[in-house]
């Protein structure tokens, strides 16, 4: 398997590239590190074929001229087929502005589009992927800035979102209700009672959302959010146990010990001796 990885250093808040490459995958290559990511990744395909998932989507093929995002913190699955294993290149783009455009078009709420090679959106994408490799200078700065935002208005121009019927708010207020945890779960300040104001819905009502589709209640998913994180840093860092604490939303490192002990069985000094 060969390929690229570059990163970028980016002093936009609003959007950004923050990294890039592209892979020419083996026969059933999947990924196996960390399957929710931490920044929005589009994938355009440029051969081959293989298969594309995520959290509450049904699995998709997908082929050559097709495109597919990793959203910020959504567990994903992509593998290669077997017999025609695809190539693609990727955009990791980060930024407040990133998820408000994205769920204004398609990509955003299906996380693929098929038969996208002939499109605006295809052309810019490309022309931003050859630009993020010219040379650092504050003319290209401004020309990657501006192909990302003609790239998205191309997105949202020829593939916009569906608008949902009522029958459907549902799954719209489930669907916030989970961007908002995995967008904001590092902060002291996300919880549940600032969640359902948000919405402007009942504790009680956004419970039986996730009951329903997840078999926990908000409080749970949120849990299971902020432990999953704390596992990654406790193997993959050498954070402290009150950093770790602090970087998952918990104002201390106590409180934090007793939550990680319930969910995982090991404390969390236990647990990265077990990892490690």
């Amino acid at each position: 398997m060969s390929g690229e990885y570059r990163t970028l250093s980016t002093n936009s808040l609003e959007t950004g590239v923050v990294f890039f490459g592209k892979e020419h995958c083996l026969p059933n290559y999947f990924f196996t590190g960390n399957n929710v990511r931490e920044n929005y990744i589009i994938h355009v395909i440029t051969q081959g074929k293989g298969i594309f998932s995520s959290a509450n989507h049904p699995i998709v093929n997908l082929a050559q001229g097709d495109i597919f995002i990793l959203p910020k913190g959504v567990p994903c699955f992509y593998k290669a087929d077997g017999q025609e294993p695809w190539s693609y290149f990727w955009l990791g783009l980060s930024g407040i502005k990133i998820n408000t455009m994205l769920q204004q078009s398609s990509l955003g709420t299906k996380r693929y589009i098929k038969h996208a090679q002939n499109s605006n959106f295809y052309q810019s994408l490309t022309q931003l992927y050859n630009a993020v490799h010219n040379t650092h200078t504050f003319a290209n700065d401004l020309l990657i800035e501006s192909l990302i935002y003609q790239t998205f208005y191309y997105l949202n121009i020829e593939y916009p979102a569906h608008k949902e019927s009522n029958k459907n708010k549902s799954d719209t207020y489930l669907n916030s209700a989970i961007n908002y945890l995995h967008d904001n779960f590092e902060q002291h300040s996300c919880n549940i009672n600032n969640l359902c104001h948000r919405l402007n819905v009942s504790r009680s009502y956004l419970y039986s959302l996730f009951k329903k589709e997840f078999n926990l209640s908000p409080q749970q998913y949120l849990t299971k959010i902020r432990m999953e994180e704390a596992k990654n840093k406790l193997n993959q860092s050498n954070l402290s146990i009150q950093q770790v604490s602090q970087s998952v939303g918990y104002t201390d490192e106590f409180t934090f010990s007793k939550a990680f002990k319930r969910y995982s069985g090991f404390s969390p000094k236990a647990y990265r001796q077990l990892e490690n």
